[in-house]
């Protein structure tokens, strides 16, 4: 698969060797040129650099790694996403005391109404740049967790893919909305491994027990999930 990255930072860099890794071809793209093509011989893996544009037309699927800037200010024109698969990997920043406000729209739906014309889909938010450095094994050993929400079925899809790729369990969350709550797990996260564990290594993995065989904690009510 071809895949643009719009952002040279630990998270773009990360995922891009990867992925070039399992063979997907990979554009690094940058404001700079030079930068661009610096992050790419940096990486290797036979991927190329340029700006961001370049990085826009080349891929069918962009990681947006550029927190809180508005695409009208990192591409020429946002028409270079026009049906393109539009992963957004950011969190907001962390406040003072972890004292967090409710999301009540998130960073993955502000950038979708900033290009409507792009299939955004939120994924890798829930994790340390420091977990990357064991993908794919001994990742695919715990289960790691990836939480993924977009509108577009397919597109979510193919991030799922991706990410099971580079040795993580790919999580389907839905529809976009969903991205508030994902969103919230990687600030709870954040709080764990900087403020509690202090361990950039602590993740999140959902496991599916099996049933009990037997009930003996007394006649509850059967929990309404089916």
């Amino acid at each position: 698969m071809k895949i643009g990255i719009i952002g040279s930072g630990n998270m773009g860099r990360s995922l891009g060797i990867l992925w070039a890794e399992q063979g997907h071809n990979v554009f690094f793209g940058a404001r700079d040129l030079e930068k661009g093509k610096a992050v790419a011989e940096l990486a290797g893996h036979g991927t190329n650099g340029g700006t961001n544009d370049e990085a826009a037309i080349f891929g069918d699927v962009l990681l947006y790694s550029v927190r809180g800037v508005n695409p009208v200010e990192v591409f020429s024109s946002t028409e270079v996403l026009s049906g393109k698969i539009l992963i957004d990997c950011n969190n907001f920043d962390i406040p003072e005391g972890f004292a967090f406000s409710p999301i009540v729209q998130s960073l993955a739906e502000k950038l979708a109404a900033e290009v409507p014309n792009a299939l955004v889909v939120k994924a890798f938010n829930t994790m340390a740049q420091e977990v990357f450095e064991l993908a794919p094994t001994p990742l695919k050993d715990y289960e790691v967790s990836v939480f993924v929400a977009g509108d577009d079925a397919q597109a979510r899809q193919v991030v799922m893919s991706l990410a099971k790729d580079i040795g993580f369990a790919p999580v389907d969350c839905g529809a976009l909305r969903n991205a508030r709550m994902i969103e919230g797990v990687g600030d709870f996260i954040r709080f764990l491994l900087i403020s509690q564990l202090q361990n950039p290594h602590a993740t999140i993995s959902v496991k599916i027990l099996p049933q009990a065989q037997q009930q003996r904690l007394g006649r509850r009510q059967t929990s309404n999930l089916h």
